[in-house]
């Protein structure tokens, strides 16, 4: 399927579909659900094979019926909600930007979103998700074939920090943090504290404690909620972005306080070359 235009009134659809999920998200009470169908649709990537990632497969039957993916037809019908009054976005989009939402309703960090993924129906194979039974070098085996880096695979482990398991779905059951529903450093937290509160640790969530450079990250997070935002934030968006190339804009000039600034790939250079003509412009204006 084509990539979308990203022009002015995709860019405003965009706005109002990030509106109606706020206020889906904040009235289902359903961001964990929301940041999860996120991370899935974009998990499946294969930086060698360029497949897979946030594409929007997920919504494909045989792919939501994975295993891994039990449970999220619930968030895939309440992105339909959205989409049926925004149908110009894409789901890829829809996806990734439900899990922007998500974090950022329930106090995590802004997480930079830019639209233009395209909708794919080829669904990857099953095995391409973080299996929660196994330990250090399984996850790296996953995060690195999408290219994703230690300090990436622990930043992202925060996000537990909303929900819990089920079940039913994953065969583990109970939250991760005292408060599910609120985005924070907690999950570090009580990963340090161990096996004596109570709360859910799943074996990929002990190794991160158990592994030396994990564990470093773990020490920092739980210490300092402003690094691990930053680097959940930074994070969050490669994952959504994984083999997506961001539409070029070209230019964008705007004017603040009598100043122009100049945005882009080379806008250094355009700001000289705007500078070096308005001396020219002034000195010509003088001598007239």
């Amino acid at each position: 399927m084509a990539a979308p235009v990203v022009d002015s009134e995709y860019l405003k659809e965009i706005e109002r579909a990030r509106r109606d999920l706020r206020a889906l998200i904040s009235s289902k009470n359903c961001a964990p659900i929301m940041l999860r169908l996120a991370w899935h649709d974009a998990g499946t990537y294969d930086a060698k094979t360029k497949t897979g990632g946030p594409n929007g497969s997920i919504r494909n039957v045989e792919e939501y019926i994975q295993d891994a993916n039990k449970g999220l037809k619930i968030a895939i019908d309440l992105c339909e909600i959205v989409r049926a009054k925004h149908p110009k976005i894409t789901y890829a989009d829809l996806y990734q930007l439900s899990g922007v939402v998500a974090v950022e309703i329930t106090g995590g960090p802004t997480i930079d979103f830019v639209p233009g993924r395209k909708d794919s129906m080829d669904s990857p194979k099953e095995g391409r998700l973080p299996d929660a039974k196994q330990g250090a070098s399984h996850l790296r085996d996953i995060f690195y074939r999408m290219g994703l880096s230690d300090k990436d695979i622990v930043a992202l482990s925060g996000g537990h920090t909303l929900g819990r398991a089920h079940q039913e779905r994953s065969g583990f059951e109970g939250p991760w943090t005292k408060e599910s529903l609120k985005f924070d450093n907690s999950y570090f937290v009580e990963l340090l504290k161990g096996e004596s509160d109570g709360l859910l640790k799943l074996p990929t969530d002990k190794v991160l404690v158990e592994d030396p450079e994990f564990r470093r990250y773990v020490e920092l997070y739980s210490k300092d909620e402003d690094a691990f935002f930053r680097d959940y934030a930074a994070s969050h968006k490669k994952l959504s972005e994984l083999g997506f190339t961001p539409p070029s804009s070209g230019f964008k000039f705007t004017v603040k306080n009598s100043t122009l600034l100049v945005q882009g790939a080379v806008g250094a250079a355009v700001a000289v070359a705007v500078v070096i003509l308005s001396y020219f412009y002034e000195v010509h204006r003088r001598v007239k």
